[in-house]
């Protein structure tokens, strides 16, 4: 036992040691960090830059420490050390519990101001408003497709996006209840609900279903009455002091929805970007096949190609326009080629922004 007490002594005091100088060199790359934003003035916050660095220092880890923990760390180290110098403000698509407010800390960290909007056209607002530096909305979903009111924003609005978060969907049935026996009603987002249906036909099938706006709502609702529950995640779970009565209720495993990053600008190169755009396609045969023809001639790959009703933007109530996503940064020199084509070749084309991939 003597000997055992001596080990872990001085295993500890080998600890504290590397603690004292990890604070030593957290105060150093602080201090360089403000000497930078010095230097640089107005807009501090890089996203290429951050991206850049997550991706240097997730190649260098050597464990035991898996990747998704140092990516973690790094994040918010690099968070507190731009709010020392430029302290942001995140518009997300709330309320406070929702997956959208898990996003906007994992793109950006803890260190931000957050701040929830009830639908998704005020977190345009706030941004463009200067009430937020920044937003955060989804998408798009692997299971249940586009999120159409970010699409119908994005057509109109001079935002662009600057990043892009992928978040895993894990969702969990949750309750004040101590048990499913106890809960006589469900409330759930109605994409939820989708993700969810074929557990909850096999595990709940005549429990009453309640769509509600969103899922953090859900879990609010849930809170005031014991006997409903709701399906939402972790956070909700953690926000409004719930039961989770089932865990990872989804019925696809890689359920993952994707979110973008608003702002009034774009990124810069990082190494591994993506490009996005809206356009329409001109009144004649083969139109469609036109707006392929330039990516396909400047070797530009794209990972996304979906139609959405013009909503204005033509003279007919069938006219359609496009979102295309494609692989790079609209500064390399291939995808300026085939966007400076495409032009020729469209009824309009508006660039949505360049940013970097989301790679975890």
């Amino acid at each position: 036992m003597a000997g055992e007490a001596e080990a872990l002594a001085k295993l500890r005091t080998a600890i504290d040691a590397i603690d004292g100088e990890m604070l030593r060199l957290l105060s150093e790359r602080a201090r360089l960090a403000q000497k930078v934003g010095e230097i640089k003035q107005g807009n501090i916050y890089r996203p290429e830059r951050e991206a850049q660095v997550l991706r240097r220092i997730a190649a260098m880890n050597p464990g035991p420490l898996p990747e998704a923990a140092v990516r973690t760390i790094f994040r918010e180290i690099m968070s507190a050390c731009l709010a020392l110098e430029q302290p942001l403000k995140i518009a997300y698509f709330g309320p406070a519990g929702t997956f959208t407010e898990s996003a906007a800390k994992k793109h950006f960290g803890s260190a931000p101001t957050f701040t929830p909007f009830l639908t998704i056209d005020d977190v345009f607002r706030a941004v463009e408003a200067g009430q937020a530096d920044y937003g955060v909305v989804p998408i798009e979903n692997s299971t249940e497709g586009s999120v159409g009111r970010t699409l119908d924003q994005m057509l109109v609005s001079p935002l662009m996006i600057c990043g892009e978060v992928n978040l895993r969907i894990h969702q969990n049935l949750m309750s004040k209840a101590e048990s499913l026996a106890a809960v006589k009603k469900l409330y759930s987002h109605a994409q939820s609900l989708a993700q969810c249906h074929e557990w909850l036909n096999r595990n709940l099938p005549h429990l009453p279903r309640v769509p509600v706006a969103s899922n953090a709502e859900a879990a609010r609702m849930a809170a005031e009455d014991p006997e409903a529950c709701a399906i939402a995640g972790e956070a909700a779970a953690r926000l409004y002091d719930l039961n989770i009565l089932a865990a990872n209720i989804e019925d696809d495993p890689n359920n993952t929805t994707r979110f973008v990053v608003l702002a009034t600008h774009d990124a810069g190169p990082s190494g591994h970007d993506k490009t996005s755009f809206v356009c329409s396609a001109q009144n004649k045969p083969g139109a469609v096949h036109d707006l392929l023809t330039p990516l396909k001639n400047h070797g530009v790959s794209m990972s996304r190609f979906e139609s959405r009703p013009a909503r204005g933007f033509g003279n007919s109530r069938w006219e359609y326009v496009f979102f295309i996503d494609v692989e790079g940064h609209r500064s390399d020199a291939n995808v300026a080629a085939a966007l400076e084509d495409l032009k020729g070749c469209v009824g309009f084309l508006k660039e949505l922004g360049s940013y970097p991939k989301a790679t975890h």
